[in-house]
């Protein structure tokens, strides 16, 4: 393997499919001159349906791994569910910043118009008491809905190899949140999973003109341009992607990863 200096060291974004995909894309507004290596767990996928055991183990293991191969000089873990589950065990493990993915609550009560918000995420993220936390802290007088929609993850992968899209996964997904008490009143809805903003054309045609839609991408880009402040970049940095999943089915993603800037990948 050719020796990483500090220079060349990316910027790790971890997800456990090509959600993250949409935070590479805010980074990379936010610091132009970064190497990024994208790290995409589909061996994994999905992670919203095992066990928070499962996930803390499985993440921390690969980061650990990843970052003595690549030696990255950030990571972000693209992922809500990961991130609502393992974010504190992985600051544990590596000795470099780690930032998180969690839902945008804290935004989308300063937007909401009637006080009524929608999440839209795994089964897993919306059970956590992080998110408990961030209601309590950021949604106080508000009315947060929450509805786990694990349908949506396939659309959005096979979205992203040029399939189309199933239009029965959407409106499960707005019908879980439009069926709750209360759901008609909802103005404002967090994707809380880095998968659902691939599909925010789909959803929000489903959803309706006077309802917008929120994810934290822009946030977190922000986070890392600022802990990466003061760092040297190379004067020619490379966008490059690494998958745990099966090679040719992630290679059929390559015309689409282009429009990120990656033109080539490696397994893990």
């Amino acid at each position: 393997m050719t020796e990483i200096t500090a220079v060349d060291a990316p910027i790790l974004i971890f997800d456990s499919g090509v959600g993250g995909l949409t935070v590479l894309a805010e980074t990379r507004k936010a610091l132009p001159a970064a190497p990024i290596l994208f790290a995409s767990d589909q061996a994994g996928l999905p992670y919203g349906s095992k066990s928070e055991a499962e996930i803390a183990a499985r993440v921390a293991g690969l980061l650990g791994r990843m970052s003595e191969r690549y030696r990255p000089r950030l990571v972000c873990i693209a992922c809500n569910t990961a991130s609502t589950i393992a974010l504190d065990m992985v600051r544990e493990v590596l000795e470099i910043p780690i930032v998180g993915t969690v839902p945008a609550i804290k935004p989308a009560a300063a937007l909401t118009r009637t006080g009524t918000i929608g999440l839209l995420g795994t089964q897993a993220t919306i059970r956590q008491s992080y998110v408990d936390r961030l209601e309590a802290q950021f949604a106080v007088g508000k009315v947060l809905l929450r509805h786990g929609a694990p349908e949506l993850v396939g659309p959005a992968e096979a979205k992203m190899r040029g399939q189309p899209v199933d239009p029965a996964a959407i409106r499960s997904a707005v019908d879980g949140l439009r069926g709750q008490p209360g759901g008609d009143r909802i103005d404002t809805v967090v994707l809380a999973c880095t998968h659902f903003p691939l599909l925010a054309k789909e959803l929000s045609a489903a959803f309706g003109p006077d309802v917008q839609l929120i994810d934290g991408a822009a946030g977190i880009a922000r986070r890392i341009a600022v802990l990466c402040g003061d760092n040297a970049f190379p004067p020619a940095p490379r966008i490059r992607a690494v998958t745990t999943g099966d090679a040719d089915s992630f290679g059929q993603l390559l015309p689409h990863l282009a429009t990120y800037g990656i033109d080539q990948f490696d397994q893990f």
